[in-house]
């Protein structure tokens, strides 16, 4: 008997985050197994090669579904494909998990549709800060999601270190043009961000007696110095 294998795939259409652990807890509490699975994709969604060994591999983390796959998978599963993905990076990990069609973001953002698929590929979002806020709406992304997927990151990064390391009070507007935050907002979080980095400093070099360590837990603090920014702002009242 003729294996039906499993379809190649284009080199820049790598999947999304797969949650193994997600999709093997959807599956039991449908009191389904593997096979049943599988046969649900094959008969419901037209991919004849799916077979319950995928469906394993899939659910060990040994393999991640494709994009068309992760539907079908979360069609038989109940659940959207969302559900069945870590936490989006890419703009193309948002809009699948979103399970909209690049179409359909296209349209929305009013970009010709081969533009669109460039940045995703890419991962470099040119769009214009209108394009960007509807972008923003139709993937529902959160602030700090939208710095990442818009390509702001890094960028972010290297103002919020030069802020915490010399005079916050420069980098205020600076840093609003990536994260529009209010104003208030970011010069508390800015002065925050900036205490918390000198203590980290000052105790180091405190109990580092001048050695190789004095300014270690600076660089760690620097290390993660977005991470420190949205959680002060999420603290914010």
């Amino acid at each position: 008997m003729c294996r039906v294998r499993r379809p190649s795939s284009h080199p820049n259409q790598s999947g999304p985050p797969f949650n193994a652990l997600a999709a093997r807890r959807l599956r039991a509490a449908l009191n389904m197994g593997p096979e049943h699975v599988a046969h649900g994709i094959r008969v419901s969604y037209g991919l004849p090669y799916v077979t319950p060994d995928l469906v394993v591999a899939w659910e060990r983390g040994t393999i991640a579904p494709q994009n068309p796959e992760l539907t079908a998978l979360a069609g038989v599963l109940w659940c959207s494909p969302g559900e069945l993905i870590g936490r989006p990076q890419t703009l193309r990990e948002h809009r699948v998990a979103r399970d909209l069609a690049p179409e359909d973001v296209a349209r929305t953002v009013g970009l010709a549709l081969a533009a669109y698929l460039r940045m995703e590929e890419t991962d470099d979002w040119r769009g214009t800060d209108r394009q960007s806020a509807q972008l923003a709406d139709v993937l529902g992304l959160s602030l700090p999601d939208f710095v990442t997927v818009t390509g702001r990151e890094e960028k972010l990064a290297d103002l919020l270190t030069s802020a915490v390391s010399t005079r916050w009070q420069g980098y205020v507007r600076p840093v609003a043009k990536l994260a529009p935050l209010d104003r208030r907002v970011l010069e508390n979080v800015l002065q925050v961000l900036h205490q918390d980095y000198q203590g980290h400093m000052a105790s180091t070099l405190s109990w580092g007696g001048g050695t190789g360590d004095a300014g270690a837990g600076g660089r760690d603090f620097l290390d993660r110095i977005v991470e420190h920014f949205w959680s002060a702002v999420e603290r914010h009242p």
